[in-house]
């Protein structure tokens, strides 16, 4: 699948995913560097992948999702980037996210390769949406054309509703 980063056409690697898909695990790390595997987490889930969260779209994107995350109790949200878990620590607890899982795939890149989000010229992750019901089934999928534009936050929170 192809993309743009900051108007450059970028090939992202890794396998693209679409609705209907089950997503069998990931793995990433936890901002205290313990484990993390999406198969520890029960029930519907919305990923949101970020390049940086220490990026303006970046850092308003995942505010936004921490504010609307109350509105959606039995959803879980995860935030996936490749920041440093040091880092998203002191960013969330400098921005008060308190709704919002954030975990860092910058070990294993596992993230990256299963929802083909890598952009490799740049060693990020493109900007995407990822809606999973409670068996990891694609309900939802936006890669964002334009990593560095906002995704569409109306229609992934319209997709959560269903």
């Amino acid at each position: 699948m192809k993309v743009t980063f900051a108007g450059n056409e970028v090939n992202l690697v890794g396998t693209e995913i679409h609705v209907g898909d089950t997503i069998v695990d990931f793995t990433a790390v936890h901002n205290d560097l313990s484990p993390f595997k999406l198969s520890d987490i029960k029930g519907k889930k919305l990923i949101v992948a970020v390049p940086s969260i220490d990026t303006s779209v970046c850092d308003a994107e995942v505010r936004r999702f921490n504010e609307e995350a109350v509105k959606f109790p039995n959803v879980t949200v995860i935030t996936v980037s490749m920041d440093l878990p040091f880092a998203q620590k002191r960013w969330c607890g400098a921005h008060g996210i308190e709704n919002v899982i954030t975990v860092s795939d910058f070990k294993d890149r596992s993230f990256a390769h299963t929802f083909g989000t890598y952009l490799p010229n740049v060693g990020l992750i493109a900007r995407s949406i990822f809606i999973l019901d409670e068996h990891n089934t694609v309900k939802y999928v936006e890669y964002v054309k334009e990593v560095t534009n906002h995704p569409d936050y109306e229609a992934a929170l319209a997709a959560l509703k269903e």
